[in-house]
């Protein structure tokens, strides 16, 4: 049987043919803009319902709303592929500021509408969920109008969707602009390359520990040299949310956060209390492995550091196919729908210079497609990266019976769906290593996985909060930040990491990112409640399947407590809960030690 050959690059022109020079996607941006101009005029003349009568003039305004959403989101996805896959094709950031401020006009007129919707008396609104076309919207409007409840006037927000385009969302890309201007010389095998700090953060796990020592030194002098215009960059994003809260009269900065994940906060305080509770067996895992490397305890520079070169290399096409052996074995519609993604070139997987690091899945909601991106070089946890993209894409799948306004899940269960699907990949290239050696490797692979989510993203989280803490009172200084995240390190760390890495407020995105609020805890709960959900379909097998669909299409109508209490019969706003999952990644910490020791 012929093995087969599958595209390491993705189709784009099956949605706008010609690149950032589109004419098709011109018209696309122009047809849009027309359309949010009509929708704005519309609600203009809206008035709040004052009967049941009303209903079907909302479903037409709600239907032309969901209309425009996905086109702009259509357009936004083909812009984040374009950015990723050509750092240097600057017409992708000129088609990004169209699409952000297409997006800031409609936001504008949407949130007017949701405003009058959010002032229908309850008679009336109870009323209008009645009415067949607006019954199964039920959830996403009663959200609508609770958040609308929350904020100021129209005018008001208006004003603040509309300066935001050049205030909030400029510094987020400010960021973005000065970070693409820095670079690090870093010599590798005798040879001295300049880098850009996406490709030197790759070098982060090379087996060399002098190129790992260099890349981190080099990387913290980058950073440090100019740190005081991140910390300008961080202040003012961090201060235009806080004014933003301030004047709506929230006073706890998590409410948007939290309410953005439709999670309690007991929630939260659960699961990082069971993991703040569970840190000795990571604390003895990164000693062990220090040990290994021949170090008496374990610094930043070598926590990515390879332990051996026995694992395995896989061409793409055998990537592909350890993928597809292992979704078969869950279920068949998985295994089908990933098959496709990549026969169809929905992957962009090739190796090569000029390419953004790291992965993401986003949705072409008009073509009902979705389209990976990573950079794919044979490792296992390449193979398990490109799964859990792959995880994602299929969530989206099995929310197409959904109507488009009941497909907007949270970030939490987002990354509930895409490590699942990693889960399935790693557990099974631990059961199917050929030496103990190679066995040894993908555990601490997966080990390493757990310490990302209990440790490094439990630092983010703490110094998150106590930057916001502090930002309150006036600009935290780049000094200050520093202390901030050395803090924040010691304490998600346990004492298990030497030194620090200072700026790493400075040198991770996702605390720039004007889009989400607080991108670090929604990683873990995803990661951990995955677990419970993987725990599941090991028991029940394929049959389990359809279930797992079924909880994939509730992530879009429904909190993250009821959605497990529902799929689950779980209280997650107990530690037990998180406990469950926790003792497993335990579990492997402790084979890993018991394996390396013999």
């Amino acid at each position: 049987m012929s093995t087969a050959t599958y595209p390491e690059t993705w189709d784009l022109d099956v949605f706008f043919k010609g690149g950032s020079e589109s004419e098709e996607l011109k018209q696309h941006l122009h047809t849009y803009g027309e359309k949010i101009e009509v929708f704005a005029k519309k609600v203009e003349q809206f008035q709040t319902p004052a009967s049941s009568d009303s209903s079907y003039l909302v479903y037409q305004h709600i239907q032309e709303a969901k209309g425009i959403m996905m086109g702009v989101f259509q357009a936004g996805a083909f812009a984040s592929c374009l950015e990723a896959q050509d750092m240097n094709d600057t017409g992708a950031g000129v088609i990004r500021g169209k699409v952000t401020a297409m997006g800031a006009e409609f936001s504008s007129a949407f949130q007017a509408f949701q405003q009058k919707l959010s002032k229908t008396e309850d008679q009336v609104w109870d009323e209008l969920l009645k009415d067949d076309g607006l019954k199964e919207y039920t959830f996403i409007m009663t959200e609508w109008r609770e958040a609308a409840k929350d904020k100021l006037s129209e005018a008001e927000e208006g004003l603040i969707s509309a300066l935001g385009v050049d205030g909030y969302h400029g510094w987020g890309q400010m960021y973005n602009a000065l970070v693409s201007e820095m670079s690090v010389e870093i010599e590798v095998d005798g040879e001295v390359k300049t880098l850009s700090v996406g490709q030197a953060n790759n070098l982060r796990s090379h087996e060399d520990p002098k190129v790992r020592e260099d890349v981190h030194q080099k990387l913290e002098a980058a950073w440090s040299k100019n740190e005081n215009l991140f910390a300008q960059t961080l202040n003012h994003l961090g201060g235009y949310r806080l004014a933003m809260y301030k004047k709506r009269g929230w006073d706890d900065f998590m409410k948007e956060p939290l309410e953005y994940n439709r999670m309690k906060p007991e929630t939260l305080d659960a699961m990082w209390g069971a993991i703040s509770k569970s840190k000795d067996a990571f604390v003895k895992f990164l000693d062990h492995k220090a040990k290994l490397l021949g170090l008496e305890k374990m610094s930043w520079a070598h926590i990515g550091a390879p332990l051996s070169e026995s694992v395995k290399k896989l061409s793409y096409d055998e990537g592909a196919a350890f993928i597809l052996k292992h979704f078969k074995k869950f279920g068949p519609e998985m295994a089908a729908f990933a098959e496709k993604a990549f026969e169809d070139g929905w992957i962009e997987a090739e190796d090569r210079a000029g390419k953004r690091p790291g992965g993401f899945c986003t949705g072409f909601p008009l073509s009902e497609q979705s389209r990976i991106f990573m950079t794919y070089s044979g490792s296992m946890s390449n193979v398990a990266t490109l799964a859990h993209e792959l995880g994602h894409a299929f969530h989206t799948y099995a929310l197409r019976p959904m109507d488009p306004l009941n497909r907007r899940y949270a970030m939490n269960v987002a990354e509930t769906a895409s490590t699942f699907a990693e889960m399935i990949v790693s557990d099974a290239a631990v059961k199917e290593a050929d030496t103990k050696d190679e066995q040894a490797a993908l555990l601490e692979d997966k080990v390493s996985r757990s310490i990302a989510f209990f440790m490094n993203i439990h630092s983010r989280f703490i110094f998150e909060q106590r930057f916001y803490e502090e930002r309150k009172e006036g600009f935290v200084t780049a000094k200050r930040l520093n202390e901030l995240t050395t803090e924040a390190q010691n304490e998600a760390y346990a004492g298990a990491v030497t030194d620090n890495e200072p700026h790493f407020w400075a040198s991770k995105l996702h605390f720039h990112i004007t889009g989400v609020p607080f991108y670090n805890f929604p990683y873990t709960f995803g990661y951990l409640f995955s677990l419970s959900v993987y725990a599941r379909a090991l028991e029940e097998g394929q049959a389990y399947e359809e279930k797992y669909m079924a909880l994939l299409r509730d992530t879009a109508v429904m909190t993250t407590e009821d959605l497990a209490m529902k799929h689950l019969g779980e209280d997650i706003t107990t530690e037990a809960f998180w406990m469950k999952g926790i003792e497993l990644c335990i579990q492997d910490a402790e084979e890993f030690v018991r394996l390396t020791s013999e």
